[in-house]
């Protein structure tokens, strides 16, 4: 159009009143500036622990390296750079690094015990970090890949999510095993005892090492007492799932959460049959009405179009009213949510010809008409129109009653003024005029009849035949149409037509072959629309005999994606089960490791009910996620507690040095990934909706799941380990944190 603009008359400009492109701009934009601030944020926090540009500059090579074969995998798998891809790839940033900065620390540990060079350091490192890595690994494959293959619309939402994320995994541990080591041993020196303390940066990092080192010590001291009260942490953790059973079944649920897409509809309905004269006008007011509303930027409407029922009738008008760019509307008043509702209360106080809906469009564009809810009440036992439409009213009276319902909205309606045209067809056949050229001719004349096209100066026009306007505007202007008889005599179809004026539906809508009638509607604020489908589904019970109801569009997919949740996440945890049962051989220690995720599942769905969100598929990918990156802190405990096991070390005692050793790189690996989260959590604009709920979800359940699990952990190593040799899992130690009935036999072997 920028093209085309420069050849148009003088004083003549464009205008693109209405375009969903800007949207998908300003949301990848929004993503991408997430990106980076992710990629800062883990830098800062990799620095902090590490304290050396040298070792720090490893695991952040690691992250454009992964990005990039991610990128190079995007073809393989047919997918494009969209919202869905870009998320998995924020959240990349902060897993990514993980398996080198593991790897990092541990070499860089044994080159400050001394004795070592860089590269004995890392072959060493590796003998014994290069199984959690392995590990960690295909834990975070095997909970992302079987939800790819899922169908459905949820399946595409899981799909590229699950696969950007599988790949960048996959290749972050082939970096780690490969690529990190090497750089150690070529960048990695040791750090000498005191050395460079004069400096700022140096005295910083050395109180903060101090600090560490005393939260440490805290923390082995509270593990030994929790080891010491086992029954009383079995008790918590009972208590614990109580909580998460309870915050799941009380979380409002959602398909999606709505987007600020830059606009809203409005549908406008005046009285049944009014003309289009005055619809023109009402949608003139309308226009003027929004336009003082702030944040507005502009209006176009269609006159004569009911978007909701994809009906053409006179008495109804869609209009779309565009926003002002996301950047300029960053007060609260002129959010998506609030403008809606001004919108709404303005246009039906000051327009009194008719009733404004106003909606945000779905979030998903597709995928139904509207936001809220779609239910279709069925007619199954054949009623008249008379009989529905009662029945329809009664359930519309309801659902203005629940609190959980904004507002409740249907296009059916029996009371339309009409014309019906009666056919005397012994008349017709009397006289000799075909049936066929009678209906042929009330079409022609008093609707249209496509003859043909033809080119004319360039451009092709069509040719409709009809009467003009003012020749058909009355019933009694049949008597001016005439039809041919068989023998050519011109007969005036008023002698073989009839007219009467009746009430009736604008159109008739089937579903499943049952005819029905569609209500569309919102949730009320401060509900989800997960509570508005639940109110109607409450009204739905008492619907008369031989009366139904269905669920279509956005609606339908809501209710088919909360049956698959509890799928999703159990096939989850299956394959995560079997890939540490074939890790580990044993089944003891996959328990003990995935026990750690009711953690992470409370505080996620704690989070959501700190900031009201509901429960949703995006969520839900958060969960999905929280299983691995939960997994993967028990992982390097549990594995080093495992070793220590192996090498003689009794149960309780070897929990508590894995608990030791491996705080620290949780700790770094875990606050990397969680401030990388952080911008998605707190994003605003086009497209925060979803990057808020997956932030949230995600944010929430790693902190409490590294804070609170991660004191549980060595506990539950040395519940399951004890079972699995056949010890009394709750016995309670004296004095020392091992005792000698800890102490395995020689030739024992250990599961």
């Amino acid at each position: 159009m920028d093209e085309q603009s420069a050849r148009f008359p003088a004083g003549m400009v464009y205008q693109i009143p209405y375009s969903t492109t800007p949207f998908v701009t300003e949301s990848l934009k929004e993503v991408v500036k997430t990106l980076f601030a992710a990629f800062v944020l883990v830098v800062i926090v990799v620095f902090l622990f590490l304290q050396s540009w040298r070792a720090t500059l490893i695991p952040i090579l690691v992250v454009p390296i992964s990005l990039i074969g991610t990128f190079a995998a995007f073809s393989a798998l047919g997918f494009s750079i969209n919202t869905l891809t870009l998320f998995g790839l924020v959240l990349a940033i902060g897993i990514v690094v993980d398996d080198a900065i593991v790897v990092v620390e541990a070499v860089q540990q044994r080159l400050d015990q001394g004795g070592m060079t860089p590269s004995e350091a890392a072959k060493s490192a590796m003998a014994d970090v290069g199984g959690p890595v392995i590990a960690i690994a295909l834990v975070l494959a095997a909970v992302f890949v079987p939800v790819a293959f899922l169908g459905g619309l949820t399946g595409q939402l899981y799909k590229q999510f699950a696969l950007t994320l599988a790949v960048s995994v996959i290749l972050s541990a082939i970096c780690a095993l490969t690529f990190t080591p090497a750089m150690c041993a070529l960048l990695l020196r040791r750090v000498e005892p005191g050395h460079e303390q004069g400096g700022l940066l140096s005295r910083f990092f050395a109180r903060f090492n101090r600090g560490f080192e005393s939260t440490r010590n805290g923390y082995i001291g509270s593990v030994s007492f929790m080891v010491r009260h086992v029954v009383l942490v079995t008790l918590t953790f009972g208590a614990l799932m109580v909580a998460v059973w309870g915050l799941i079944t009380t979380r409002p649920t959602g398909l999606v959460p709505p987007e600020d897409q830059g606009f809203a509809f409005a549908v406008v309905g005046l009285p049944n049959g009014a003309s289009l004269e005055r619809t023109n006008a009402v949608m003139s007011q309308l226009t003027r009405i929004s336009r003082e509303v702030p944040g507005v930027d502009g209006v176009v409407y269609i006159s004569g179009y009911n978007l909701l029922t994809g009906q053409a009738v006179s008495y109804n008008g869609t209009a779309f009213i565009r926003f002002k760019p996301w950047d300029q509307r960053t007060a609260s008043s002129q959010s998506v949510e609030n403008l809606v509702g001004t919108l709404m209360g303005r246009l039906n106080s000051q327009i009194k010809d008719a009733n404004v809906l106003v909606l945000n469009p779905p979030p998903i564009p597709g995928l139904g008409t509207g936001g809220g809810f779609t239910f279709v009440l069925q007619d199954r036992t054949g009623a008249n129109a008379a009989q529905l439409s009662q029945v329809l009213q009664g359930v519309l009276a309801e659902a203005r009653k629940r609190k959980e319902i904004g507002f409740a909205y249907s296009g059916f309606d029996p009371r339309i003024p009409q014309i019906e045209y009666r056919v005397d067809r012994d008349k017709v056949k009397a006289l000799g005029v075909p049936l066929s050229d009678v209906f042929f001719s009330l079409q022609t004349f008093l609707g249209s009849f496509y003859v043909n096209d033809f080119n004319l100066f360039g451009r092709t026009y069509k040719v409709q035949a009809q009467a003009e306007g003012a020749q058909r505007s009355q019933p009694e202007d049949v008597n001016r149409f005439y039809v041919r008889s068989a023998g050519g005599t011109m007969i005036p179809l008023s002698t073989l037509v009839s007219s009467r004026s009746i009430n009736g539906p604008q159109y008739f809508e089937r579903y499943n072959v049952y005819g029905a009638a569609t209500i569309n509607g919102v949730n009320a604020p401060g509900y989800s629309s997960g509570q508005a489908i639940a109110a109607m589904e409450e009204i739905a019970a008492k619907l008369p005999p031989g009366f139904g109801y269905e669920w279509s569009e956005s609606t339908y997919q809501e209710k088919k994606t909360g049956g698959q949740t509890g799928f999703i996440f159990a096939i989850s945890l299956a394959f995560v089960i079997l890939v540490l049962a074939a890790l580990y051989e044993s089944w003891a220690m996959p328990v003990a490791i995935l026990l750690v995720i009711p953690f992470g599942v409370f505080g996620a769905f704690l989070g959501l009910s700190m900031r009201s969100l509901d429960n949703n598929v995006y969520t839900q990918i958060g969960l999905i996620m929280l299983v691995g990156l939960a997994a993967k802190n028990a992982i390097l405990i549990v594995e080093f507690a495992r070793l220590k096991r192996e090498q003689g070390e009794p149960i309780v005692q070897a929990a508590l040095d894995g608990a030791k050793l491996r705080l620290r790189p949780i700790l770094m690996t875990s606050f990397a990934f969680i401030l990388g989260t952080v911008p998605l959590a707190i994003s605003m604009g086009a497209g925060a909706g979803a990057r808020q709920a997956l932030g949230t979800a995600v944010v929430f359940g790693m902190l409490f799941a590294t804070l609170v699990g991660v004191f549980f952990i060595p506990v539950f190593y040395v519940l399951l380990q004890r079972v699995s040799e056949r010890q009394s899992p709750f016995k309670r130690e004296s004095g020392t944190p091992a005792s000698a009935q800890d102490q395995p036999a020689p030739d024992k072997a250990t599961a």
